[in-house]
């Protein structure tokens, strides 16, 4: 009944609508921009307006629920950034069902795996996915129907055109004015389930529900809706589909790319003198490395998530473009929905260094010591703890106590302190995930894939600091007696089983034993005191 002085609380008022299902309050504020485009394809510059990804999604909804689609089945997206994805996302939305996303890198035993944790009733999924990995889908007995991006057709598939576009002859367009979406208790159905990596095995789903949404999409913008904004970031991720999505609520045109390709990025600012670009850094370093052939001066506004920035990378930011905003404006964890702070601040070399926030709105902050759980006060170092609406549902199929603690709680892994004016500073990090390129690798799923190799004996990852992609992986070896693989043996067997950012960029050392705690667990610490001495022996 009585706030803890301890305790760092957000602001609390945060206006939704009563109706609490996402699709609906998203379609109900693309409908008040209508003609204006929405998206833009820079590869192809196909361009998308309100109006047609509105009506995509109430045909779509309409045309899953003919199909026996029902409240609370679970639908997959599996899909490079392309126009149709958001008449799909939000149509699924409205119909009640949960949506979960499958990163486009994935292969083999990563798609089995996340598929296995959501077990989708049915797909949507590109041309270019389909045709990778058709055979391993139709090998997964949950899955029941396929519908495929485009007008193309493939067997025992359906198209989402058809399903979706109106060609005035089978499929009408369906009118707004008499449309519903489905009634859902937004603050406990599940609207999303993204994959989060664990610290120390495969990735979680992560469920987000109508509220989840709500609450981010309901609070002030982090980009001017009247300049026109590039984005890079794959839908797939909590950063691109949530960000996305708010920017659909709010009018924005935004420029995206279907991948990442650094002269195509660089033309596409200049072609469409882009205002505000989201990134993460690698795609700074990327750019300020890149030959100095475009025009860039339309940029005023960097907006950078997802890992931290090297002062390096600032100095040379502001170097090239003075009149720039660079702001690493969210502390950001998956099952936070993307943010946990706000309060942007501009980077600059002259300023402390680390992140400072303060808690966004309906958010309540706490940090504890991490042995002792004690708390502590201002500018006393220990692992940031968190709590609010904003924050996840759980993680699927698994009990809350798996993500919260007794207090609800939410512990995030990370090391920081708040000072006196409730601004959040990270130091360091609990948590054994490799930080590369925006992406999280847990590495005790390489361990896993590189104990199936014949040679190995015993195997321990740990990440090392890349100055272009944050961390890499880098693998600590055990042969087994009287066999014999060399670094890039070990490289290729990676490199054939797991998805492009889980590559052994830090390299093999090849050791005689892994250090280990009397448990059994793996003393990454002393692999990092290895790694950075050069020794191969404890």
């Amino acid at each position: 009944m009585i706030r803890n002085p301890l305790f760092v609380y957000g602001p609390k008022n945060v206006p939704v609508p009563s109706d609490l299902n996402f699709g609906s309050y998203v379609l109900d504020h693309m409908r008040k921009f209508k003609d204006k485009v929405a998206l833009i394809n820079g590869a192809t510059d196909e361009t998308i307006t309100y109006k047609e990804i509105a009506q995509q999604s109430m045909n779509f909804a309409v045309s899953l629920t003919h199909m026996g689609t029902k409240k609370d089945d679970v639908i997959a997206i599996f899909s490079e950034n392309r126009n149709e994805y958001w008449g799909a996302v939000i149509g699924v939305a409205c119909t009640g069902a949960v949506l979960t996303t499958i990163s486009p890198a994935y292969f083999g035993d990563e798609i089995r795996h996340v598929l296995g944790i959501s077990k989708p009733k049915y797909m949507i999924i590109s041309p270019a996915m389909y045709k990778t990995h058709e055979k391993l889908l139709r090998s997964i007995d949950c899955i029941k129907k396929f519908i495929v991006f485009g007008n193309e057709r493939y067997p025992i598939t359906f198209s989402y055109d058809a399903l979706a576009i109106a060609d005035g002859r089978e499929m009408k367009d369906v009118q707004y004015e008499i449309f519903i979406p489905v009634d859902v208790k937004g603050q406990t159905d599940t609207l999303f389930i993204l994959y989060s990596s664990g610290t120390t095995g495969l990735p979680k789903g992560v469920m987000l529900t109508h509220l989840n949404m709500l609450l981010q999409s309901c609070m002030p913008p982090s980009h001017d809706p009247t300049q026109i904004t590039l984005i890079v970031t794959p839908w797939y991720h909590a950063m691109g589909l949530v960000g996305v999505l708010s920017g659909l609520a709010i009018g924005r045109t935004a420029v995206y790319l279907p991948k990442f390709e650094v002269e195509l990025y660089l033309r596409t600012i200049e072609k469409y003198k882009v205002v505000q670009i989201t990134v993460v850094p690698p795609i700074l370093v990327a750019t300020c490395k890149f030959p100095k052939q475009h025009d860039l001066s339309s940029i005023r506004l960097i907006y950078s998530a997802a890992a931290p920035l090297d002062k390096d990378m600032i100095k040379a930011v502001y170097e090239s473009n003075p009149n720039v905003n660079l702001t690493c404006p969210r502390y950001s964890l998956p099952p936070t929905n993307e943010a946990l702070t706000t309060d942007r601040w501009r980077y600059n070399h002259q300023q402390k260094s680390g992140l400072h926030k303060s808690p966004d709105r309906t958010r309540a902050a706490a940090r504890r010591r991490t042995k002792t759980r004690k708390l502590l006060g201002p500018n006393q170092q220990g692992e940031i703890c968190a709590k609010g609406d904003v924050l996840m549902k759980g993680y699927f199929g698994k009990p809350r106590s798996d993500a919260f603690d007794n207090e609800d709680f939410y512990n995030t892994g990370d090391v920081g302190y708040y000072d006196e004016q409730r601004r959040f500073y990270i130091t360091d990090r609990l948590k054994e995930l490799i930080k590369y390129k925006g992406f999280q690798i847990p590495p005790a799923e390489l361990e896993a894939v590189l104990l199936q190799h014949e040679a190995v004996k015993d195997a321990g990852v740990i990440g090392i600091k890349d100055k272009s992609a944050g961390e890499v992986p880098l693998a600590f070896v055990v042969l087994q007696p009287e066999k014999s693989a060399s670094e890039q043996d070990i490289k290729d067997f990676i490199a054939e089983r797991l998805s492009n950012p889980k590559q052994l960029r830090g390299g093999v050392k090849f050791v005689e034993q892994i250090p280990k705690s009397p448990s059994g667990k793996i003393l990454r610490k002393e692999l990092r005191k290895m790694a950075k001495s050069g020794r191969s022996k404890l």
